[in-house]
């Protein structure tokens, strides 16, 4: 294979290559680790490139010759997102207060893919302590959107997503809070799944919000995606929040069948505010099914209304405790010439955390303080409760539910930043997903009139992720 056929393959394609030995692990990640250090100066997409992945990918090669690694993505490189902890490598959340941070131990997804075979080749760059939609928020600088020069990559797993669509990686892994695998998935026509709450260990993950965070994969094709899940997945004893979940079964996903299948379109989801051209690359994705033999039927979903207070109150709410921690004591950012203690904290998180951050920590703060918690928490958990019974209701009708991803395709760069609450906005099809746990999955399904990318979001039950890869896997072998 010539370099440009290896770096625009999929993972496995790749790693059947490397299986069958007309590629080596060390010649596949040689080429993508040269191809980032030569081209990643237009995107950004990496904080930290692998100084080892190289001498890594060479061991690999020895366990594959010896059939010690077996597996369909033995060999394969694969990017982390800045906020997952690897051993020995700056993990910084994209933030001024972890610039200096080294992990002593690898996260459990990091561990996984290690026991998989699969090769690091580094960091990718993120929102601040993936607070914000866009890849702008990031102490290392913006990542540049790949599909088109001078829009934003979606965020905050801007810099996984972008990676994959620019062929600097195969594969990559991102963290989805509010839609951040699923909305920079769409911007950048790459593929990207959501799973279960619960189903992906977040130990190591740096938290966010912890009943909303969990991570996930980007790939090129749902099957990557699928392959890289089984891969991550599993119950795990140090994550308290992990449950037991299927493996899915790749081949039935390869296969599948929509005929017969029922789909929901929540019409909430193409309401007021949804760009035109999204609408329309949506609904001639839902057509594809239909004219398979799939039965669509439209519902109203009036919930979606409160989709965003409930989200933005229980996460920024979780996100200030969270980044409780970060005070200039234990490790972190530490200013110079800091006279007492209170100076200490205050100087630490002044000059240590970015304005997104900021603002978020002191919402958080409002609405669990005294007198406003009844008013703004309490009700959020509430509305929480009132979105889980909606789509419990859904689900007893269909088999998945389909909407757009973002209400447009990739914004230009700087126009959210002006603008924090139209960024907030954004989230709107996303957000639903997190508050109560379900899969999602994110597949392109055309561009609009400038040439970017429309994303298509397919729903399911929780911990049936097999349907929504089978009904993405079943659309990109169509189209």
């Amino acid at each position: 294979m010539t370099r440009e056929e290896i770096l625009r393959a999929d993972a496995l394609t790749l790693g059947k290559l490397i299986k069958s030995g007309d590629l080596t692990s060390e010649q596949v990640t040689e080429t993508f680790i040269s191809a980032v250090k030569a081209e990643d100066g237009k995107y950004n997409s990496y904080i930290t490139v692998s100084e080892d992945a190289v001498s890594e990918a060479r061991q690999i090669d020895d366990k594959i010759m010896a059939g010690e690694l077996t597996g369909p993505l033995a060999g394969v490189p694969v990017a982390v997102k800045d906020n997952i902890c690897t051993k020995g490598m700056l993990t910084s959340c994209a933030s001024k207060m972890l610039s200096n941070f080294i992990p002593p131990y690898d996260a459990t997804v990091v561990k996984k893919l290690k026991a998989e075979g699969m090769v690091i080749l580094g960091k990718t760059n993120m929102d601040e302590f993936a607070m914000g939609s866009t890849t702008e928020t990031s102490f290392y600088g913006p990542t540049v959107n790949p599909r088109g020069t001078g829009r934003v990559p979606g965020g905050s797993s801007g810099g996984s997503a972008a990676s994959v669509a620019a062929d600097l990686a195969p594969v990559s892994l991102g963290s989805d809070t509010g839609g951040s695998i699923r909305q920079p998935a769409s911007f950048c026509g790459v593929t990207g799944l959501k799973p279960t709450y619960g189903t992906v260990s977040r130990y190591g993950l740096v938290a966010f919000a912890s009943s909303l965070d969990q991570i996930g994969p980007i790939g090129k094709t749902a099957l990557d995606c699928a392959e890289l899940y089984n891969a991550i997945s599993g119950v795990d004893e140090r994550d308290q929040s992990s449950t037991v979940s299927q493996k899915v079964d790749t081949k039935a996903v390869a296969s599948f069948d929509v005929s017969g299948r029922k789909i929901g379109i929540p019409e909430e989801y193409f309401g007021e505010g949804i760009d035109e051209d999204v609408k329309a690359r949506v609904m001639e994705a839902v057509k594809f099914y239909e004219d398979q033999g799939a039965s669509v039927e439209k519902f109203k979903m009036p919930i979606i209304e409160y989709a965003i207070p409930t989200y933005y109150i229980i996460a920024c709410a979780e996100a200030c405790s969270n980044l409780s921690r970060y005070d200039g004591v234990k490790y972190g950012f530490r200013p110079e010439g800091v006279d007492n203690l209170m100076d200490l904290y205050i100087r630490s998180r002044s000059e240590g955390f970015g304005m997104e951050v900021k603002r978020r920590i002191m919402l958080g703060n409002f609405v669990l303080s005294s007198g406003y918690y009844d008013a703004y928490y309490n009700k959020a958990l509430q509305a929480k409760a009132l979105i889980k019974k909606a789509f419990d209701e859904a689900f007893e009708k269909y088999d998945v539910v389909i909407g757009p991803v973002a209400p447009t395709t990739a914004l230009k760069a700087g126009e959210s930043l002006s603008d924090p609450l139209k960024m907030y906005l954004g989230d709107i099809c996303t957000v639903l997903i997190n508050i109560i746990g379900l899969p999602a999955i994110s597949v392109p399904c055309g561009n609009d009139r400038d040439g970017m990318p429309v994303g298509m979001q397919i729903i399911g039950k929780h911990y049936d992720e097999q349907t929504i890869l089978g009904f993405a896997a079943n659309y990109q072998r169509g189209v």
